[in-house]
C-alpha cells in the first residue's frame, strides 16, 4: 500500500516503514516472523475470525488490539496465543514485566522475575537448631 522502498544501508536487506494491504494467511509476510517496521493488513469479518486469523502461525512473540470496547479487547488478549499483548498501544510495557513469546517465539523468558528465573536454581535448605513441636 505504501513504503516498501529497499533502504542501502551497508549490509542486509532493509526496508524502509511498509504498509502491505490485501495480505491473506497463505502470503508469506503472514506466515514468517518478521523484524522490521512493516504491517500486514488482513481483512476479518467478526472477533472470532480476527482471534483465529492472529492464532494460525506458528510464531507469537508479540500482539495488539485497539478498541473502545475494552471487555471484547481483553477477551481478545485472553485467547491471542503471544508472548505479549498490548491493548491501544504498541510500545507499552518496562523492564519489570517478562518478554519472551509463544510457539516457535522463543523459549522462557527475559526481564521482570521470571526472566531472572530462568538464571536461577532455586534450593531449600532445612536446618534444625534446636527441639521444636512437629506440625506433622
Amino acid at each position: 500500500m505504501c513504503g516498501g522502498e529497499q533502504l542501502d544501508l551497508g549490509q542486509g536487506q532493509y526496508i524502509e516503514p511498509t504498509l502491505f494491504g490485501d495480505v491473506s494467511s497463505t502470503m508469506p509476510i503472514a506466515r514468517e516472523e518478521i523484524f522490521g517496521p512493516v504491517l500486514a493488513v488482513m481483512p476479518f469479518d467478526n472477533v472470532e475470525d480476527a482471534i483465529r486469523i492472529a492464532n494460525d502461525t506458528k510464531y507469537g512473540l508479540a500482539a495488539s488490539v485497539w478498541s473502545k470496547n475494552i471487555d471484547k479487547a481483553l477477551t481478545v488478549a485472553r485467547r491471542v496465543r503471544a508472548g505479549r499483548f498490548r491493548i491501544n498501544t504498541t510500545l507499552a510495557g518496562g523492564p519489570e514485566l517478562p518478554l519472551g513469546g509463544f510457539k516457535q517465539s522463543g523459549w522462557g523468558r527475559e526481564a521482570g522475575m521470571y526472566g531472572s528465573e530462568e538464571y536461577t536454581q532455586i534450593k531449600s535448605i532445612h536446618v534444625e537448631i534446636g527441639k521444636r513441636d512437629h506440625w506433622v
